[in-house]
């Protein structure tokens, strides 16, 4: 079960090559701007490219609500970097790849297709204080978030 909204969003600092080389920390957003924060099994797979390059036409709804997006699965950020460019993916790609911010939002995915654990896929609206507005993760992996709620979210927060 995810974290809960009104909680104080456990901040992370985690390794990106998209879309440049930098590590990300989720307190760079602090007192600036919102954040949308998407958890997702794995990269190369057909759910997942499907939500990222949907999210990736869209970002300027994101930007215009005032939010940057940053997407997290327990991919390394080699994996991440060639499937982002493979697929023209331009969200921030952030790696976990030891699963401690998966663990710390509580979205482990047990054993994801007899291959491992991953991050589920999830979603948070996490405001400029770091405390979680929205907090939802799917029923399955194959589920993509409710992103018309993440947005209404966003909006009340502008």
């Amino acid at each position: 079960m995810a974290i809960p909204v009104g909680s104080k969003a456990p901040n992370f600092t985690l390794k990106s090559r998209t879309p440049a080389e930098a590590e990300v920390k989720l307190s760079n957003n602090f007192g600036k701007k919102n954040t949308v924060l998407l958890f997702f099994p794995l990269a190369f797979t057909g759910v997942c490219t499907k939500e990222m390059c949907s999210l990736t036409g869209g970002l300027d709804a994101y930007a215009s609500l005032g939010a940057d997006v940053i997407a997290i699965s327990v991919d390394s950020p080699f994996a991440q970097q060639a499937w982002a460019q493979k697929e023209k993916i331009g969200i921030t790609l952030a790696s976990d790849l030891n699963k401690k911010v998966t663990k710390a939002y509580k979205v482990l995915f047990p054993m994801l297709a007899d291959v491992g654990d991953t991050s589920a896929r999830a979603a948070f609206v996490i405001d400029k204080k770091g405390v979680i507005q929205y907090s939802e993760q799917t029923p399955t992996p194959s589920d993509l978030p409710n992103f018309e709620a993440v947005k209404a979210v966003l909006a009340k927060l502008k």
